[in-house]
């Protein structure tokens, strides 16, 4: 029990560090395993198993969330395979051409070893990405759902790559897996069934770990493939989105050990840290060619670079492919320790490069041409907002009865702003004027500010964060008209109204149509002001 109350008193004290210094906690757990292990710490029992089930558990609620209809869009398997094409040529090249410098691993390794660490490093981090997509609360926005796409490609061509190395196929009972669609009817009805949320979790983890993982291992493929699929079959549920937040907590503690187990592997020489961090040269690099290959496929500077900048990392995967390539012989088993270390490094140069993404769009919005519309993908395209006369932006069940009220009782017309592609498609199947757009997007206000007779502005979203970036933009670009706004706590709501919200309202006491009286009400307060 001491050596567990020692993990997790490290792990808290770095995960603290990180967060003082602005970077993300998974920062320090990795600094944390490293660390432990140097200090000739043992490693925890189970420390290795709760770190795959961590991961299992993550690729489970993607594919909760997954529209398998996204990886047929040319932005994401064609970009995949460019970029994956690229980052091997440079790879190489970088690795050639440091070889005379005396690194050990390079002195005696053949060009095929070197396509083989170059085909390791073209690999973006799942866990990485899906962080700081769910920081953001961006799953769902445009860019959210070609990076997680193109994960999910890189994944698929991993395990392609796993199933060749290993030398032998999967099991003929591969084939049996086609049974898991009538499985997935009655996974749905058993699901019906389930009020309990103890029960909830329980059915989620047991879906996850047994059709999932235990089920695909058996027969040759990658358990976390299969949780990534059976999440996909589960997804179409009324009830995922709830067992999605059910499992998250979870999700995220099991996440620690896996950072944990990743700075666990050794400790590297100078020789070793000096390697890995003549790696990171590769990663701007690989931003620039992933920018460019999503500006080729229509999409705008700002959703390219978001999309770049979530992707530009090593992958802790790729661990997983050197492994099994250093037991048959095909890389140096000195590598592990070597991309170990670089995965680490990847993801303080990650942070940083997140952390200024807004910065570098704007730089790119001024240095480069603009984009003409036509040249853009239809989802990425200027939207045009003439002719409303309120916007509410959030379209969950406070937006929606807030539009309806405006409707309804006062005639105004309204549109309604939705990042989840989702529930915009769904509203617009009941008639509602809805567009899908991130309201946290400089460049959205910019065209909003742009629309003819355009009075007043709802926030509705949920994030109380989302809320405050969306009045700072609104004040920033001059709007001149009412903002409402939802908040959750008190202090909230003082936040809200020190940044120039006219009316807002708790959520948790006041419901839509509330909202939208008490914005009205102002809004012709301040109208009727000379």
């Amino acid at each position: 029990m001491s050596l567990t109350a020692l993990y997790l008193l490290v792990a808290l004290g770095a995960g603290l560090v990180a967060m003082f210094l602005r970077l993300p906690p998974l920062v320090g757990f990795l600094a944390a395993g490293f660390g432990l292990h140097a200090a000739g710490v043992g490693e925890l029992d189970g420390l290795e198993t709760l770190a795959d089930l961590g991961v299992t558990l993550l690729l489970f609620g993607i594919g909760l969330k997954l529209d398998v209809r996204s990886l047929l869009r040319p932005d994401v398997w064609l970009s995949t395979f460019a970029h994956l094409g690229f980052s091997m040529i440079i790879g190489v090249g970088l690795l050639a051409g440091i070889a005379p410098l005396g690194f050990a691993l390079l002195t005696d390794a053949d060009l095929g070893e070197m396509a083989l660490i170059a085909f390791v490093l073209s690999f973006s981090s799942t866990v990485f990405a899906i962080k700081v997509l769910d920081e953001r609360h961006d799953n769902n926005t445009l860019y959210g759902r070609i990076a997680i796409g193109v994960l999910i490609m890189q994944d698929i061509v991993a395990v392609a790559f796993l199933t060749i190395s290993k030398g032998h196929w999967p099991s003929p009972w591969v084939f049996a897996l086609v049974l898991l669609l009538p499985g997935a009817w009655l996974a749905h009805r058993m699901w019906d069934r389930i009020t309990s949320t103890e029960l909830t979790a329980l059915f989620g983890l047991a879906m996850a770990l047994v059709p999932g993982y235990w089920l695909f291992e058996t027969v040759g493929l990658k358990g976390d493939l299969g949780a990534l699929v059976i999440g996909v079959l589960l997804g179409s549920h009324a009830k995922a989105p709830a067992l999605t937040k059910v499992l998250f907590s979870i999700k995220e503690l099991l996440l620690i050990a896996f950072f944990l187990s990743i700075g666990l592997t050794g400790v590297p020489s100078l020789e070793d840290l000096a390697l890995a961090a003549v790696l990171q040269i590769l990663l701007p690099l690989q931003a620039a060619a992933y920018i460019v290959i999503f500006a080729f496929m229509g999409l705008r500077y700002r959703t390219a670079t978001l999309a770049s900048f979530t992707l530009t990392n090593y992958s802790e995967f790729g661990l997983i492919v050197i492994v099994i390539a250093s037991a048959t012989g095909m890389a140096s088993a000195e590598w592990q320790t070597v991309l170990a270390v670089a995965t680490s490094l990847s993801f303080l140069v990650a942070a940083v490069f997140n952390a200024y993404a807004a910065r570098f769009v704007n730089l790119l919005n001024r240095v480069l041409p603009e984009r003409k519309s036509a040249r853009l993908q239809e989802a990425d395209r200027p939207i045009h907002l003439d002719g409303a006369k309120a916007l509410v932006v959030g379209m969950g069940r406070v937006g929606r009865t807030t539009y309806e009220k405006l409707c309804e009782t006062q005639g105004y017309q309204v549109l309604g702003i939705e990042h989840d592609s989702l529930r915009a498609d769904s509203l617009k199947a009941e008639g509602f004027a809805v567009v899908e757009a991130d309201a946290t997007d400089q460049d959205f206000w910019e065209r909003v500010k742009k629309g003819a007779g355009m009075e007043l502005v709802v926030l509705t979203m949920p994030f109380h964060g989302d809320n405050l970036l969306a009045m700072d933009l609104l004040d920033k670009l001059g709007f001149e008209g009412t903002v409402a706004a939802i908040a959750m706590r008190p202090e909230e709501r003082d936040e809200l109204k020190k940044r120039g919200a006219h009316a807002v309202l708790n959520l948790y006491a006041s419901a839509g149509s509330d909202l939208a009286d008490k914005a009205l009400r102002v809004n012709q307060e301040r109208r009727a002001t000379p």
